[in-house]
């Protein structure tokens, strides 16, 4: 992990992988910005954690992705330092419907699902180019984009149909984007399996997010469930220097479910 007190945005930040990520960032002395859509104690409860792990500064700002002016509104927050080094995409949304089920997702259930996890980062991206251009210049190398994506947009799993469907287009716009963005901004992507977070006790409840859990960990190569820390770690590679060279990708990273024939 980079200690060069990086300057970040991270979407959906106040609690699961993206609080995981902000606490990381601020263990290298960063200013960070910490987004949530409707839980502002938490959100606050991630922002004491990073200034105790030792952030310079830390912000908090209320904003949906899916609207594009919430999305200028979190970037202005950073506007104060003059510069972005990393944007994080995290926030996301899903609902839970068995795949074969096709009356259990509406048009608008799809429209939701893409506006926040396909079109957000998108937006983010556009109104923080200015801010991560010129944090290009001040340090001398490419800005980082890292945009939250899942397995499921490339083995087309996961929690719905539709949610499978925003992951793949979120990798696609990684590709393209790397390419138009380049030099001065890197644009990555990781892809998680499955994360040990309250993410399916929410879709699930207690009893089936404990069934996944099991299923997961029966079934994987390595015998685990990544916990949040466990991707945060990737996530914040791909935002630090050391991985300065990578750009235009996707990382998978799901304790070897895609070896599973």
């Amino acid at each position: 992990m980079s200690k060069d007190g990086l300057y970040a945005i991270v979407t959906g930040s106040a609690s699961g992988l993206g609080a995981a990520t902000a606490g990381l960032l601020a263990q290298g002395g960063g200013r960070i910005v910490i987004n949530y859509s409707s839980s502002k104690a938490d959100a606050e409860a991630t922002a004491e954690a990073c200034r105790k792990a030792g952030a310079a500064e830390v912000v908090v700002v209320q904003g949906d992705v899916s609207r594009d002016a919430d999305c200028k509104k979190i970037v202005a927050a950073a506007a104060p330092w003059g510069r972005l080094d990393v944007l994080i995409n995290n926030a996301g949304t899903t609902k839970h419907v068995p795949h074969h089920d096709l009356d259990g997702l509406s048009a608008e259930d799809f429209q939701r699902i893409y506006a926040v996890n396909t079109i957000g980062p998108y937006q983010m991206i556009r109104a923080a180019r200015a801010l991560l251009e010129a944090g290009s210049k001040a340090s001398g190398r490419a800005s980082a984009v890292v945009n939250i994506s899942s397995v499921a947009g490339i083995s087309g799993g996961g929690s719905s149909v539709a949610y499978a469907a925003s992951k793949g287009a979120l990798n696609a716009m990684t590709l393209s984007l790397a390419r138009a963005l380049a030099p001065a901004i890197r644009v990555n992507t990781v892809c998680p399996g499955y994360i040990d977070t309250p993410w399916f006790t929410k879709g699930r409840g207690e009893a089936g997010a404990k069934q996944v859990r099991d299923a997961v960990v029966a079934r994987v190569p390595l015998k685990v469930a990544s916990s949040a820390e466990d991707i945060a770690q990737l996530v914040c590679f791909l935002a630090s220097p050391p991985s300065s060279n990578m750009t235009g990708e996707c990382v998978r990273m799901d304790a070897g479910m895609h070896l599973i024939l």
